[in-house]
């Protein structure tokens, strides 16, 4: 029996292997700004802790660079502290992760066997594009999210960004390449502008619920904790999703000083967080809750926060597999002899039960870490906004030292000019320079690694794709009877068998005093608001699948709202979290031959992926 279970383990491992080897090794594709622009000192390329110019912000001495894309191309550690001219005098930063990408993985596709495509060029309608989103976001980074619905109240800074956005080439084109869900005629609009790209991230509040609502306690008590009370409980202990309060303004990286110093890859920040803080803490409610939730998260622990709260609140699994699951605890199984249905005494657990897609959701986010560490460092190498920001503030003198260039980056600068202006008054109110530099959330700026892939949105697309493939996404946010969570339909029809109240709708963190602004935020945040909605209307109710993609989202472009990523970061890492988690599946498949099962998995642009048994 012992040899045969150990023959049996080597041919599901070479089953395994044989699947990872027949899997395509695409061809790593990046924009060629790297080498279009070379003569002129690298200008797009990521350059953060080498020697930078006073004058034009550029790297100081391009041999530097080229001794940094050496050691890259390396793959050993060592070289980067042995080969690469760094700035003396200064306490630096390390950069982060450099080889992760070509090392080998036992499980999932290889770190190289997953790719994105080019980011925009320099001259691009869509790099403009992007980068004045992330300029605008600095602008709104303490407007209330209730301002970014349709049904909330208006905020005149998010009018003008959203004018701005919309007169820009990308947008009267329709967004090609990358497209954003807009509203109808194409345009941005409170309710679509600064949201995802996958179904469900336009409905209802900006915000998902899984960054908001906690779960139920063990005891079962209606005293204890609820979900409203946003506590996530870790079996007899709760975590409060209600993050740090940064102060209001509290912008960085405004004065060109201080931008060169962080681009040398001074440690700023010293024994400090990056950030000042009230003392208080609160529900994310602006754009800059967001960016801190993102500046100290664990990566994966939203998603695992999500999968805490889906589990206690009995969410259905996947219809394909929720009998192996036994998750709903009233599955019955036909006998084929007689036809009778009877419950099942089986259920999962360390298969198809929590304590399986709890580990799942957080393995995959290494496997993720390492295939985007390749595209950042090994593909594309691409500069940060605070650098193109850099750019922008020095574009004169860049294009007029370098007439390689073509004089992209001042066309790039006219073509903000708008959004520009208004950046200019704020530096000036906040760091006493009228500089066009993207104001920072965080006193270091970006991490010490190239922009594209993000490392939080490959992280989010890895593991909410877990999710999705193990519960039912088609279950609704509800409250029934006064409890909060996802339901099925059969949940919910049971509900409605025994007379209890159901309500559709979301909750929120309460509206600051001016609603229309948070900069007089008393009490903003501070606890969660039920909005109701009739369950008739447009997007009501909230789907799993929907909320999961806006989960996803919101991470990742809440990075953006901090001012370290670009759009198509998000657009683009998620998608290939997304193809890493489903190889991981797969593989994984093979080695579950006891009972028939079909992961039934929703995609990021709306297809579905089934993984099963074969």
């Amino acid at each position: 029996m012992t040899d045969d279970r150990t023959a049996s383990a080597f041919q599901f491992r070479l089953a395994a292997a044989e699947l990872a080897r027949t899997r395509e090794h695409p061809e790593h594709t990046a924009n060629g700004d790297e080498q279009r622009y070379a003569s002129a000192c690298y200008p797009m390329s990521f350059t953060k802790g080498l020697e930078h110019c006073g004058e034009t912000g550029l790297v100081a001495h391009a041999s530097d660079f080229e001794a940094f894309r050496a050691a890259i191309d390396d793959g050993f550690v060592a070289p980067f502290t042995t080969r690469v001219p760094v700035p003396t005098g200064i306490t630096r930063r390390q950069w982060e992760a450099p080889t992760a990408g070509v090392v080998f993985e036992v499980e999932g596709p290889d770190p190289q066997a997953v790719t994105m495509p080019p980011a925009p060029r320099l001259g691009s309608a869509e790099l403009d594009f992007e980068m004045a989103e992330v300029l605008e976001l600095a602008l709104v980074r303490d407007v209330h999210f209730s301002a970014f619905s349709s049904a909330g109240p208006a905020s005149a800074e998010l009018k003008k960004s959203i004018k701005c956005l919309n007169a820009l080439p990308y947008a009267t084109s329709g967004f090609e390449g990358r497209p954003r869900i807009t509203a109808p005629g194409g345009q941005l609009d409170r309710q679509t502008v600064f949201r995802g790209s996958s179904p469900g991230v336009e409905v209802g509040p900006y915000v998902s619920q899984f960054l908001l609502i906690g779960n139920t306690d063990p005891s079962g008590d209606a005293s204890g904790v609820r979900p409203e009370d946003g506590r996530v409980t870790y079996g007899g202990q709760a975590v409060d999703q209600r993050v740090l309060e940064a102060r209001v303004g509290d912008d960085y990286m405004t004065t060109w000083s201080d931008w060169l110093a962080v681009q040398r890859g001074e440690a700023v920040n010293g024994d400090g967080s990056g950030q000042d803080f009230t003392g208080k803490r609160r529900f994310i409610a602006t754009p800059r809750d967001l960016a801190t939730y993102v500046h100290f998260d664990a990566l994966y622990q939203a998603y695992l926060n999500a999968c805490l709260i889906l589990l206690s609140n009995r969410t259905p699994f996947d219809p394909a597999f929720d009998l192996l699951s036994g998750s709903n605890g009233h599955s019955l199984l036909t006998d084929p002899a007689n036809g009778q249905r009877t419950p099942v005494n089986a259920g999962g657990f360390a298969l198809w039960g929590g304590p399986h897609i709890l580990s799942l959701v957080t393995e995959v986010a290494t496997r993720a870490l390492k295939a985007v560490r390749f595209q950042k460092f090994n593909v594309h190498l691409r500069l940060r906004p605070e650098a193109l920001g850099g750019r922008i503030e020095r574009a004169a003198e860049i294009d007029s030292r370098h007439p390689e260039t073509h004089g992209r980056f001042g066309a790039m600068a006219a073509a903000l000019e708008k959004t520009l202006e208004r950046i200019e008054a704020h530096n000036q109110n906040v760091g006493g320079e009228k500089t066009r530099l993207l104001p920072m959330a965080f006193q270091e700026g970006s991490p010490m690694h190239p922009t594209y892939g993000a490392g939080h949105a490959t992280v989010a697309g890895a593991c909410v794709t877990m999710l999705k493939a193990f519960f039912d996404t088609s279950a609704v946010f509800a409250r029934v009877d006064g409890l909060a969570g996802f339901y099925g339909k059969a949940q919910l029809e049971a509900a409605r068998a025994d007379k209890k109240g159901i309500e559709f709708g979301a909750y929120v963190a309460s509206e600051a005093v001016d609603a229309s602004d948070a900069r007089e935020a008393v009490g903003a945040g501070e606890k969660l608001v039920f909005q109701p909605c009739s369950g008739k209307e447009a997007g009501c109710p909230l789907t799993l699948e929907g909320e999961l993609n806006k989960l996803a989202a919101n991470i990742s472009i809440g990075r953006n709202m901090a001012g370290v990523h670009y759009y198509s970061d998000y657009h683009d890492s998620v998608r290939m979290g997304e193809r890493i988690a489903i190889g991981i599946l797969e593989e994984q498949a093979l080695g579950y031959a006891t009972d028939r099962f079909v992961l039934s998995v929703p995609t990021f642009d709306g297809d579905v992926v089934r993984v099963g048994a074969r």
